[in-house]
């Protein structure tokens, strides 16, 4: 649904553009609302409302008398909020999320199939830089290829 890099930068006002294929994602699919949270590695994961809830039904499924189930039940909703970008596809990503993953103004939006994830840009490279290497290896160990 959600796929490719883009990079954008946080205006004055503190917006964020969504990139124009996923505005066009989103018009055929119907998103109106997005919510933002906490996401890993440093990033701030951006569910549609409707994979929101996919996600959600199955963390509330997982055992809360699990110390590790209950941290990051804690940490992923709190962090949660809804956007709603308006009709040029910006929207406003609030300040803890931002110090969060780290982003003062340079960002990278990268559509991971079912959520997009925002990620300062030097993050991102970083992450990248890191990870293209082994792309074959996880591959393998992943797909059994």
């Amino acid at each position: 649904m959600f796929y490719g890099e883009y990079k954008h930068s946080i205006d004055r006002k503190g917006r964020l553009i969504l990139p124009s294929r996923f505005r066009v994602t989103c018009k055929e699919c119907g998103i109106e609302r997005f919510l933002l949270t906490r996401g890993l590695d440093k990033c701030i994961f951006m569910f549609s409302e409707e994979e929101w809830r996919v996600q959600e039904q199955k963390f509330k499924s997982a055992s809360f008398t699990k110390q590790e189930t209950r941290s990051f039940n804690r940490m992923f909703f709190s962090g949660a909020v809804d956007v709603i970008p308006d009709k040029q596809g910006r929207f406003i990503v609030p300040q803890y999320l931002k110090d969060y993953a780290g982003i003062k103004r340079d960002t990278v939006l990268i559509g991971v199939s079912n959520r997009i994830e925002i990620w300062d840009k030097k993050t991102w490279e970083q992450f990248y830089a890191n990870s293209s290497g082994s792309f074959e290896q996880i591959a393998e160990n992943l797909l059994n290829l």
